[in-house]
């Protein structure tokens, strides 16, 4: 058995979900197909594949090894484009992870630009708020907005998030009497502040005093903030904010828009946040990749000043 070709067909199946559709790719039969997979199964010693009647899914030993094969036939196929057409022809998968909002509004428009120079190119885009793995997925390149542990990743600082207070006006136009706007964090406390449960200080909300702060510039507040909402997805605090649900502690680039029309307006203007340091990331394996380093290089120059 040819390991190599196997593990291709298998790879092939599992991303097409059907043994129909790599035989006609390969321009051979679906008996043929599962044969294959079949003595791969075998070599192996695990069921890699649940077959029924209607579906095919991955058993929990064969969803571990599709990862890991995928990854290493997509880098053989790479080795070999590199070897045929130079490093300028770039083709083949490329799996980029970015939180749900930040992929949705600022890698998006990157993602077509790249796939426009490079048309050989396919791109894996996953958004996820939580934690990715980029080893265990797969993942090539990946969005990570905070300070990073010593991890031992590639990577490459492309930018900064400045988180910022706001809310939309039509909350600010229904509070109740005797409650204004918040001006000082102190005043939070009488306010919904809703809370993003995947940032690290959750709702620990933390500023610094700027020039016009009623206390000494430079002053650093850190206040314990409570609401109705409790989200792990940015997405849903950008829908509650604009809703007039309450106040969202978010970085301006979710709310771009919003801001530049006034729809939503920043609150405490004399107290700042910390900035956030927007990094690409790759596993060390994925360092000589020329897609890696093309992609990393076309997100770079869009995020420079």
């Amino acid at each position: 058995m040819d390991k190599l070709s196997a593990m291709r067909t298998f790879v092939r199946v599992v991303e097409s979900g059907s043994f129909t559709a790599v035989a006609a790719e390969l321009s051979s039969t679906q008996s043929a197909i599962s044969k294959q997979v079949a003595a791969l199964e075998k070599e192996l010693g695990a069921k890699l594949l649940v077959r029924t009647t209607r579906s095919l899914s991955l058993s929990e030993e064969g969803a571990r090894y599709f990862e890991q094969s995928r990854r290493l036939v997509a880098e053989i196929a790479e080795a070999e484009s590199d070897l045929r057409q130079g490093e300028a022809q770039l083709r083949g998968w490329l799996r980029v992870a970015a939180s749900v909002g930040f992929g949705r509004l600022k890698l998006m428009p990157l993602v077509k630009t790249f796939m426009a120079a490079h048309p050989d190119v396919k791109i894996d885009l996953r958004l996820h708020d939580g934690f990715v793995d980029l080893v265990e997925q797969g993942i090539d390149v990946s969005v990570r907005i905070g300070d990073l542990p010593d991890s031992g990743l590639i990577a490459r600082r492309v930018g900064t998030s400045q988180r910022m207070l706001m809310a939309h006006r039509d909350y600010l136009k229904t509070l109740p009497p005797g409650i204004r706007s918040p001006v000082q964090p102190g005043d939070l406390s009488q306010h919904n502040c809703l809370v993003y449960s995947e940032m690290s200080t959750r709702n620990q909300w933390s500023f610094m005093a700027g020039a016009t702060a009623s206390d000494e510039p430079g002053t650093a507040r850190t206040v314990r903030v409570e609401g109705s909402l409790q989200t792990n997805s940015s997405e849903v605090i950008r829908a509650a904010v604009t809703s007039g649900m309450g106040i969202g502690y978010s970085p301006t680039w979710l709310f771009e828009q919003e801001l530049a029309s006034g729809e939503v307006v920043r609150l405490m203007p004399g107290w700042e946040s910390p900035a956030s340091p927007i990094h690409l990331v790759s596993p060390p394996e994925r360092k000589h990749s020329a897609k890696v380093k093309a992609f990393v290089e076309h997100v770079a120059m869009a995020f420079m000043p």
